[in-house]
């Protein structure tokens, strides 16, 4: 394989429980299984759907805006803004916040690629070929 060039505005996947604007760009769909970029827009008011990555740590890398991070497994709130970096770790709930009457905008994502939750809104079918490497029990 070679080296490619993608661009926010074709992603070939998008995906609402991240938010209405919530574009994969690099993801396994295009043949990365290791690095993925997501490019997101929250606008003001919006939020993630509460979710958990049970293989993947998540990091977002927040270009513009500010909000919350919200670490439901924990209870734990923490705001952010323009600059910031918003790490999760592995098995953590959590939701970004558009909360402070402006919009988000970041790029970032699971690594490696969050194939349990893929398959979960059908992005990545039963049958798709994951390396072996992917292939772990999850925690119940």
């Amino acid at each position: 394989m070679s080296i490619r060039v993608f661009h926010r505005d074709r992603p070939s996947l998008r995906l609402p429980l991240i938010s209405k604007d919530a574009r994969f760009i690099v993801w396994p769909g295009v043949g990365a299984w290791n690095a993925n970029v997501n490019y997101v827009v929250l606008q003001p008011g919006e939020a993630n759907v509460p979710h958990i990555h049970p293989v993947s740590e998540d990091t977002i890398f927040i270009l513009e805006g500010e909000g919350t991070a919200v670490d439901h497994t924990n209870g734990v709130s923490l705001p952010f803004h323009a600059g910031c970096i918003v790490h999760v770790p592995v098995g953590v709930k959590h939701s970004v916040h558009a909360d402070k009457g402006r919009r988000i905008i970041s790029v970032g994502g699971p690594a490696p690629a969050d194939v349990p939750l893929l398959r979960m809104v059908k992005a990545l079918s039963a049958d798709c070929e994951v390396p072996a490497s992917f292939c772990v029990d999850l925690p119940e």
